[in-house]
């Protein structure tokens, strides 16, 4: 038997002989290795691995007949996914390999969505791969970047128009004879940015004076706009593949109006038309450069996925029926509930998993939600569906999942405990008790005012259950016009009303869910409008549901006066006999940087179960 030792030996030996600096020397095997894949990653050329060579220390190889480019990234080494008609899976098990041999797990980026399928189905629960919005491509028709025909892009036809008025302009092919322009160009657009320089402007200024300087043999395409004979913008791309080009460097001066959106344009016309997209890369996370890309209003955004080696790992579309067994053994919900939640929430980014034997035996998930902390809005997760498998339960795996997520986002993790022992439990994992637990109130038919739950009342919340029928909102309610809320309407309303400082706040689309999951559960989502004095109109939401003989009031924004004057009629209606509404409030684990911050004021509410 061969020795660890021996083994690694050996792979470190194999990982000298397959991996070296890229060079020039390159180009022809890794651009017929790229040609045999066809990918859409702006990161897939010869050329932008060459001109960032000095930036990332890039360096390529063939691993079983794949091409493989490596980089830096901290103290490790990041991989890109293998291209080429080589086996893909036998070059990750080896590059799996050589990264264990150096202490570290393994790394792939840029991942497309292709790739990211392959992945999970060669190598199930053992890559956390996770979409990276920073990095995704904006890619848009040739077309539309040609003609910007339509009212979203009327803004850039009237810039191109602005620059176009004295007609004293022209275009031409980057070529040996303008790019020393081009280089004095670049430099003057630097000398106009000096208030914003930053290290990375710098590292794109150095990579453009290689691209200048290997223009030819990397076989690069350029634009050059004139004004009034002097160069004022130019840019630089190639072809990515059979369908794209993609555009690498775009510089315009400023100061002068139509310069950005004419030179996107005359490139665009002149040296893009035969194919039908083109990748202008990503927005790196900058909010200026993502506006303006976003104003564009792309065709696609390509996404790109990181993956990295993991006991911890995403759900993916081939986990969700062992997913669904882990909620049903562990909650007893009926399927056609875990269904819908599956249908309007899953995704491959949001919930956790661990795995055993092939297949998830424990699960989480972390849903996007916002909390406002000292006066501003921030990212936060509220975990959902916290369930292992009895047969794998005592081995800690629910409270790695809880760990792994706290230190992924580095954001407030938020949940709402069903029971005072899972309380306990959460607090033994740093969480504490946040967001105000409002009192529960009771309201019985024929009473004129909501009282306190007493411990004898308490029991008729316990009444027989009884299947009706949610009749359909009338056209009034009391003095209130009624009409079925949507996700929009209730956020607008929902927001206006309980923002304050500790106040979890809801997206669009959790909201949709929550009054569909409100109405699967036998309930409704009203939106209430009333004009007051001089015609204002105000509006209020109000999401209940039938229990049996039960009304549960779940969330509303109506003052304590109005709701008891409409609760009669309501429940009439319903054929209910008592309402009643408690707000638990809810528990938060929080980050470093705001472990001071006072979490027991605030609101937690509304919950997705």
């Amino acid at each position: 038997m061969i020795s660890e030792n021996r083994m690694g030996t050996q792979m470190l030996e194999q990982e000298k002989l397959i991996f070296h600096p890229i060079t020039l020397d390159d180009k022809d095997w890794i651009d017929e290795k790229l040609k045999e894949d066809n990918l859409g990653a702006c990161e897939y050329t010869f050329a932008n691995n060459f001109i960032w060579a000095g930036v990332y220390g890039v360096q390529v190889g063939k691993v079983h007949d794949c091409g493989v480019i490596r980089y830096k990234e901290q103290m490790n080494y990041k991989y890109s996914f293998p291209f080429g008609n080589g086996d893909k899976k036998a070059a990750i098990e080896l590059l799996k390999g050589i990264c264990s041999v150096h202490g570290h797990r393994l790394g792939l980026f840029p991942v497309d969505e292709n790739n990211r399928m392959k992945l999970t189905e060669w190598f199930p629960g053992e890559f956390e791969i996770t979409p990276d919005r920073n990095r995704f491509d904006y890619v848009y028709s040739v077309e539309k970047l040609s003609l910007l025909r339509g009212k979203k892009l009327h803004g850039k036809r009237n810039h191109i128009a602005r620059f176009m008025d004295d007609g004293d302009w022209s275009y031409e092919e980057m070529s040996k004879d303008n790019i020393t322009e081009c280089r004095k160009m670049a430099k003057e657009w630097i000398s106009m940015r000096s208030d914003k320089w930053n290290e990375e402007m710098e590292q794109e200024m150095g990579v453009l004076d290689i691209a200048f300087a290997h223009f030819g043999v990397l076989n690069l395409k350029g634009g050059v706009l004139y004004k009034s004979g002097k160069i004022v913008a130019f840019t630089i791309g190639e072809p990515l593949n059979k369908d794209t080009f993609v555009v690498h460097f775009e510089k315009a001066f400023p100061d002068l109006q139509g310069a950005y959106p004419m030179i996107n344009q005359q490139f665009v016309l002149h040296e893009a038309q035969q194919f039908m997209f083109v990748n202008r890369e990503e927005d790196t996370g900058d909010p200026g450069l993502r506006k303006a890309k976003l104003s564009y209003y792309p065709d696609i955004l390509f996404r790109k996925y990181d993956a990295v080696e993991s006991h911890v790992v995403f759900a993916s579309e081939r986990d969700k029926a062992d997913v669904a067994g882990i909620w049903q053994s562990c909650f007893g919900d009926d399927i056609l509930y875990i269904n819908l939640y599956m249908e309007n929430c899953f995704k491959n980014d949001n919930m956790l998993v661990i795995y055993e034997n092939g297949h998830p035996v424990s699960m989480a998930s972390f849903l996007p939600a916002w909390i406002t902390i000292n006066g501003e809005k921030r990212q936060a997760r509220y975990v959902y569906a916290v369930a292992t498998l009895p047969a794998y339960r005592g081995k800690g795996y629910a409270a790695e999942i809880l760990r792994h997520a706290a230190a992924k986002y580095q954001e407030p993790l938020v949940l709402q405990p069903s029971d005072k022992e899972l309380q306990e439990y959460y607090k033994r994992l740093g969480f504490v008790e946040a967001f105000c637990e409002s009192p529960c109130w009771i309201f019985n038919r024929g009473c004129t005012r909501k009282t306190a739950i007493s411990d004898n009342q308490s029991n008729c919340l316990k009444a027989a259950e009884q299947t009706m029928n949610v009749p359909k909102p009338s056209e009034m309610l009391g003095q209130w016009n009624v009409s079925l809320a949507d996700g929009k309407e209730y956020k607008a309303v929902r927001d206006g009303f309980f923002q304050q400082e500790g106040y979890v706040e809801w997206g669009e689309e959790a909201l949709a869910y929550a009054i569909k999951e409100n109405a699967f559960c036998n309930g409704q989502t009203l939106m209430l409008s009333r004009e007051t004095a001089g015609k204002v109109m105000r509006k209020a939401v109000l999401m209940y549901r039938v229990e049996g003989s039960r009304l549960h009031v779940v969330e509303t924004t109506l003052k304590e006066e109005s709701l008891e004057n409409i609760l009669p009629e309501l429940l009439t209606r319903t054929g209910t006999t008592l309402a009643y509404a408690g707000n638990k409030g809810g528990m938060v684990l929080l980050p470093d940087k705001w472990k001071n911050w006072d979490c027991q004021e605030g609101y937690l509410g509304l919950t997705l179960a």
